[in-house]
């Protein structure tokens, strides 16, 4: 919550107000709060540890992205950007597992060694990347001319889109091992072959991201949208192998749309690069995975599998509403160009 709720206001300071953190205080206020947990015995303690662990979060994005949306170049905006998102989500898949090894070696305490890594990572930080208060002016030194032509409506309809998405995706993750274990097969393998659909996924964003510098942002988007589809539907109306590789290329396609439409809001408006990263990566995500607790209702209600089944409904809203949102298509564009130039040489 203090993660999630707070990312928009803190965007909004970084904007408006150029009050921001350096990248380097955020991650040790996170690399000191949630390996603390670990040490405490109080369960206020571990309460007031999560809530400022998930603070440091929300003020790592608005200031950590508005350094990548200052250094990253229109025609490779989508990788760059992938390269950052992509990072967050591979942290978020290991960060588990080395817990879990941590807490299998040294106990619960074990947590706490995670401090090092952090602590490390923030200092090499702190000697990289440039004070946020000169990029924040640099930044708004950029947008003012662009400032005019900003889309609020598309930007709140990328938020909209990117919700429905985290539902689909948040209750993947949550479901997906027990309905697999209906199915017959061990937890292990269950747990494995979430974690291929979820490396899958982080594959699929640095595709994407690529491909949308090419392509264009909202023609790979819808594409990519589009394409989980048949997959889900696949996934869900068969067994064996033919389920397992439908279950990675759902997962790769929809995942892969992720640092597309971040990307996306950015360019709607270059203005306000904190907020919409607090939108996006904070309001979004954190409203999708209400959703989780939706699709759990519906589950007890009418069975895992049919309510699994309906997670279709939110892929198709987040397809028709990143449909509307008011995005140039480049291919359109460039067939157009063609054609008149065409038209001008004749």
């Amino acid at each position: 919550m203090t993660s999630s709720l707070a990312q928009p206001f803190i965007g909004w300071l970084y904007d408006v107000r150029g009050r921001a953190v350096h990248v380097s205080a955020s991650i040790i206020l996170c690399a000191t709060c949630i390996p603390a947990i670990g040490l405490m015995t109080d369960y206020y303690a571990i309460l007031l540890c999560a809530a400022l662990g998930g603070l440091g979060h929300a003020l790592f994005h608005p200031s950590a992205f508005g350094t990548v949306s200052r250094i990253a170049p229109d025609h490779s905006r989508g990788r760059l950007t992938a390269y950052f998102v992509v990072g967050g989500n591979f942290g978020y898949a290991i960060g588990p597992v080395i817990a879990a090894v941590m807490v299998g070696l040294f106990g619960l305490k074990g947590i706490s060694l995670l401090f090092f890594p952090g602590i490390l990572t923030a200092v090499a930080l702190w000697r990289i990347l440039p004070d946020p208060a000169a990029t924040i002016l640099q930044q708004q030194g950029d947008a003012r001319g662009a400032a005019a032509g900003e889309s609020h409506r598309g930007v709140a309809l990328v938020v909209a889109g990117s919700a429905c998405r985290a539902w689909a995706i948040s209750a993947s993750i949550a479901f997906l091992p027990t309905l697999l274990i209906t199915r017959g097969m061990e937890l292990v393998g269950a747990n494995m072959l979430v974690s291929g659909m979820l490396l899958a996924g982080v594959a699929g964003q640095i595709t994407g991201g690529i491909i949308s510098d090419r392509i264009g942002r909202k023609e790979y988007t819808l594409a990519g949208l589009l394409a989980s589809v048949p997959m889900f539907l696949l996934f869900i109306t068969t067994t064996g192998t033919v389920a397992v590789i439908a279950l990675i290329l759902f997962g790769f396609f929809l995942w892969s749309t992720f640092s597309v439409t971040v990307a996306m809001a950015h360019e709607l408006m270059p203005s306000r690069a904190g907020l919409v990263s607090g939108l996006v990566l904070g309001l979004a995500v954190g409203t999708g995975g209400a959703g989780v607790a939706v699709t759990g209702l519906l589950a007890d209600s009418y069975g895992l599998g049919e309510g699994f089944a309906l997670l279709l409904l939110p892929i198709l809203a987040a397809l028709a509403v990143f449909a509307s949102v008011p995005y140039p298509l480049r291919l359109l564009e460039s067939a157009a160009g063609r054609l008149v130039k065409k038209e001008r040489s004749r």
